[in-house]
């Protein structure tokens, strides 16, 4: 009896184990009526691939021109026609998980080190773009895979922050939690309809080159979002499947202090070259070779302010001085002016 039993179980795992191996295989699904309503998988061609990931704003040679060009260049770029279509909300379930804590941190950290000081709508505008592009093929299907695409690479990551350094610095606990707060909702449904299957965005003091090949969607604070051209930037397109598999990359953190080194450098003002360290003006009333009474700190001058007692002390002594000097100089002609008093006298 035990002998039939175990025979009855161990066929019974080989059919459970041949079922589950059908439904693995596509043609096997079909035959099955399994999947029906599922959407085919998307293939990405390379070329479209290669032209989403350069789409940065990290990787400078993007960059056309930035400050305030940038911001009159980039409010000439006209808002697009295309509809905006709202995107499908994003539910992640399991809230006690590794995997959900693991994402909320990604989330939370994008939001902070994207648009912590941004208008509430924008900060869940850039959480709904993450969202996005979990969904879209060109790009990773988990969230932390989305925020931190290219992180590895010298420069060109997706998001800046994961390779410019800027995750060297402690975030401030208010902003982090209102960026949290932000990211839970995302993550529990919450869609920004404001900005549709918005793909990228970019701040309004740089202007990328890749700006004039998407169809801009809206300026909310000081980003600008924009969704992929023709079906690429369409909801039906955003049908790839959450992996369910959330990992932080290993970070080079020396690679990430030399960068935040390197970028505080530029910001030093340069010493300056010898010669006048103001700039001549058209009010300079004096000739070429004239400095004016300008000092000129590359040649070593230096103020100097002196000790209050000391600089006290020696004005007494020059007072001193001068009342010695002049008393000296009086006592002749005093005598000279008596002298003819006293031949007078003899007289």
């Amino acid at each position: 009896m035990r002998a039939r039993r175990a025979m009855i179980a161990a066929l019974g795992g080989v059919v459970l184990l041949g079922l589950v191996a059908c439904t693995q295989v596509p043609g096997l699904r079909s035959i099955f009526g399994l999947g029906a309503n599922e959407p085919a998988p998307v293939i990405v061609p390379a070329e479209q691939l290669r032209e989403v990931e350069a789409m940065t704003v990290d990787d400078k040679s993007q960059i056309l021109v930035e400050g305030s060009e940038a911001e009159q260049r980039n409010a000439a770029i006209a808002v697009s026609g295309l509809p905006v279509e709202s995107a499908a909300s994003f539910v992640l379930h399991g809230t006690s998980g590794a995997a959900y804590r693991t994402a909320l941190k990604c989330m939370t950290q994008a939001v902070y080190y994207e648009a912590a000081r941004e208008p509430l709508e924008g900060r869940r505008a850039v959480a709904q773009v993450v969202l996005n592009r979990v969904r879209h093929p060109a790009y990773p299907n988990s969230v932390c895979g989305v925020v931190y695409e290219g992180s590895q690479r010298t420069t060109g990551c997706q998001f800046s922050f994961t390779c410019d350094g800027a995750l060297l610095r402690a975030p401030m606990a208010s902003l982090w939690a209102e960026a949290q707060e932000v990211a839970r909702e995302a993550l529990a449904g919450r869609v920004e309809a404001s900005v549709g299957t918005a793909t990228n965005y970019h701040a309004d003091y740089v202007l990328p080159k890749w700006a004039f090949t998407l169809a801009k969607i809206d300026k909310i604070g000081r980003h600008i979002f924009y969704r992929l051209h023709g079906k690429w930037g369409q909801r039906a397109l955003f049908t790839s499947a959450y992996s369910g598999v959330e990992r932080i990359p290993a970070l080079d953190y020396e690679g990430l202090r030399a960068r935040l080194l390197a970028a505080s450098q530029q910001l030093v003002e340069p010493a300056p070259a010898p010669g006048l360290t103001v700039p001549p003006a058209v009010t300079d009333r004096h000739a070429a070779n004239d400095v004016g009474g300008r000092i000129d700190t590359t040649k070593q001058w230096r103020l100097s302010i002196p000790d209050p007692v000391s600089a006290s002390s020696k004005y007494q002594s020059a007072i001193a001085a001068s009342t010695l000097a002049q008393s000296q100089a009086v006592e002749p002609a005093m005598e000279t002016a008596s002298a003819p008093s006293r031949i007078v006298l003899a007289r």
